[in-house]
């Protein structure tokens, strides 16, 4: 049974999600704070969050950042906010999705539904890719012997463009900033700055996809950073 984490401060909101997602056959656990929900999720196993993001301790975009840096499970904001903004930033910190209040409780179980087909899905694929291999639609990358193929035909990338490509592929969906991409990549005694990044990423794109203006792998979260795709 999957269980559901719903971060909600609004009782009577969180009871009526947790009613449904029940009949519905997930097992839910409610908190109403974002630290209690850190807590949680470091003490028990936590399938998906549903996060509200205004909270009375720690908004919920803080709670998205340190669920990121630790957790690899669908999470899906909610808020009564609706400009565009807001959405914006959820999504570019990482969400899966962002429903905005009032929504029907019958909408709420079909995405979590949705998330938790598609990330098991994820999960089974990167599953088979344990190992020296990695391959994801026509692109395989080979850790061991550092050999990228696209649809069959290698390419040959510089070391840091692989290690870049490599980092990036290991943590797919997750948006990076350029500062933490330089860092974890060329460490802090490196001379040069997060601009050597954007650098790369676009060296990389004109190796791995057919349009790099319109790239299918590592695509740009505007304001953000970089993630890879899936």
């Amino acid at each position: 049974m999957k269980k559901i984490l719903i971060v909600e401060d609004d009782q009577s909101i969180a009871y009526l999600q947790r009613d449904y997602l029940e009949m519905s056959h997930y097992a839910v656990k409610m908190v109403n704070s974002g630290s209690e929900a850190l807590k949680v999720l470091r003490q028990e196993q936590i399938d998906l969050v549903i996060l509200d993001i205004m909270l009375p301790d720690i908004d919920g975009f803080e709670v998205l950042k340190t669920i990121r840096e630790q957790e690899d499970i669908p999470v899906l904001l909610v808020s009564a906010r609706a400009e565009e903004i807001y959405k914006i930033n959820g999504l570019g910190l990482g969400a899966d999705d962002y429903i905005t209040k009032p929504f029907s409780s019958g909408e709420l179980v079909a995405r979590v539904s949705a998330h938790l087909n598609k990330f098991g899905r994820m999960k089974q694929r990167f599953g088979q890719n344990e190992g020296d291999k990695i391959q994801i639609r026509g692109l395989e990358v080979q850790k061991d012997s550092r050999r990228v193929f696209v649809n069959g035909n290698e390419v040959t990338l510089a070391q840091k463009e692989f290690d870049l490509l490599l980092f990036l592929l290991q943590h797919v969906n997750r948006v990076f900033g350029k500062e933490e991409l330089f860092e974890r990549i060329w460490g802090m005694d490196a001379i040069s700055d997060a601009s050597t990044v954007t650098v790369h990423i676009s060296r990389i794109r004109e190796k791995i996809e057919e349009n790099p203006s319109k790239p299918q792998y590592i695509g740009t979260v505007w304001g953000s950073g970089y993630r890879f795709m899936v």
